[in-house]
């Protein structure tokens, strides 16, 4: 398998592309992590059903959050797409994230082709019920196990999701 990090860049994200790799595909509930450290994928555990990932889920490579994992991106698409793929996306916003007590920001973005069909995503404004479900999702997922530890702090638009993105890859940098 190869190491996302050393193989693939955070992408044109200053014109609002990026590249993904896909941990979770939408609809699973198994919680799949990149381990750096091992350069694979690793099953962290089993959630409960109910709180199945309502997106898939990634991360952007060479680029590390404010809790020391890779930057998180919740990828909208009409399908679930299988771990381990990768995809050159749009960035349409942010979903500012705290886990733990730790910054545990989100990229939301769509696939970089996604204007095809005429019903193109360009902002989190023309999904407004999937930003309230993934609020939902992402401020009550850990409820069984630790009640009230995550909290969905705010949503940014594209210029506030690159200014994360330029912070993130200086973080993996240094």
């Amino acid at each position: 398998m190869p190491d996302f990090n050393q193989v693939l860049t955070p992408g044109d994200y200053q014109n609002g592309f990026i590249n993904v790799v896909v941990e979770i595909p939408e609809g699973s509930r198994l919680k799949v992590e990149w381990d750096r450290e091992h350069a694979a994928f690793k099953l962290d555990r089993v959630d409960p059903s109910i709180f199945a990932k309502p997106c898939n889920y990634g991360f952007i490579p060479q680029t590390l959050d404010e809790d020391g994992d890779e930057l998180d991106a919740l990828i909208i698409c009409p399908e679930p797409l299988a771990t381990g793929v990768w995809l050159e996306a749009t960035v349409i916003g942010v979903m500012k994230f705290v886990d733990d007590g730790e910054v545990d920001d989100k990229i939301v973005c769509v696939p970089a082709d996604n204007r095809d069909d005429g019903n193109a995503i360009t902002s989190l404004a023309d999904v407004p019920q999937l930003v309230k479900q993934l609020e939902h999702h992402f401020t009550h997922y850990k409820d069984l196990k630790k009640p009230g530890s995550t909290v969905v702090t705010g949503w940014g638009d594209l210029e506030e999701a690159k200014s994360i993105i330029a912070k993130s890859i200086e973080r993996y940098q240094v």
